[in-house]
């Protein structure tokens, strides 16, 4: 029996197309995704390693790496500290809601 392998992207495209509670609750999570996205870009574009960020806010690897995860909800000052510790600026803005 040969098994064939299924690309996670294509799996998501999928179920965004055909699945509308599957769509729903993915959007309602888009808010997070994006933070965690620009998160470990700030942190990338730095050069700059968990353990160097933690070192630069005062805390330990693995609180980056649940920051990063999105296992936590971080406060805005754990961000501003994220944002100098990378060398950038937090800018926070609301967005209109789309709807269908």
């Amino acid at each position: 029996m040969t098994m064939s392998t299924v690309k996670a992207d294509d799996l998501h495209a999928t179920d965004m197309e055909s699945d509308p509670a599957y769509r729903e609750a993915y959007e309602a999570l888009e808010g997070e995704f994006s933070m965690i996205n620009a998160l470990i870009e700030a942190r990338t574009r730095a050069k700059l390693t968990q353990a160097e960020v933690a070192s630069r806010m005062g805390t330990t690897e693995s609180a980056i790496s649940r920051l990063e995860s999105g296992r936590v909800k971080p406060s805005t000052r754990t961000l501003e500290r994220y944002a100098q510790a990378t060398g950038h600026k937090l800018q926070i803005r609301l967005e209109p809601a789309l709807t269908r």
